[in-house]
C-alpha cells in the first residue's frame, strides 16, 4: 500500500523541505498551498524528479471547505492518507497587544488552531482503525 501524506504550507519554507523528505522515504505527497501555486508546483516537479509521486492542492487551511475539498482530492489523486503534517500557520505580523484588534485575533485563530483541528479531523476520518483506517 503506498504511504500518503499531506503536508499543509508545503510550499515553501520547512513545509518544502518536509515534503520533499516524506517523498524520499516513499510517500506520496500532496503539498498544499493557499495563494503561491508556482512554490507548490516547483516542489511537486523536484519530487516527480527525484521518483516520487506528488500533486498540488489549492486550499486555503483558515476555510472548512477548502479543507474538505483538499482532502477529497487526495483521497481520489493519491489514495488512503497514512500522514498528515498540520504545517501551515502565520504569525500575522508583529504588533504589540495594545494594537491588535478582534479581526486580527481571529484571522490568527483561524489559521493556527481552527485549521489544524479541522485538518487532523480529516485525516482521522481517513486513519482512525476505528472508522476504517489502517
Amino acid at each position: 500500500m503506498q504511504k500518503v501524506a499531506v503536508i499543509t504550507g508545503g510550499g515553501r519554507g520547512i513545509g518544502a523541505a518536509t515534503a520533499k523528505l516524506a517523498a524520499q522515504k516513499g510517500f506520496a505527497v500532496a503539498v498544499n498551498y493557499r495563494e503561491r501555486a508556482q512554490d507548490a508546483e516547483q516542489v511537486v516537479d523536484a519530487i516527480r524528479q527525484g521518483g516520487g509521486k506528488a500533486i498540488a492542492v489549492q486550499a486555503d487551511t483558515a476555510v472548512e471547505a477548502d479543507i474538505v475539498r483538499m482532502f477529497k482530492t487526495v483521497d481520489r489523486e493519491l489514495g488512503t492518507l497514512t500522514a498528515l503534517v498540520n504545517n501551515a500557520g502565520t504569525t500575522g505580523g508583529v504588533r504589540l497587544v495594545q494594537d491588535a484588534d478582534a479581526k486580527h485575533l481571529e484571522e490568527l485563530l483561524r489559521i493556527n488552531v481552527i485549521g489544524c483541528f479541522l485538518c487532523a479531523r480529516e485525516a482521522i476520518r481517513r486513519m482512525s482503525t476505528q472508522l476504517g483506517g489502517k
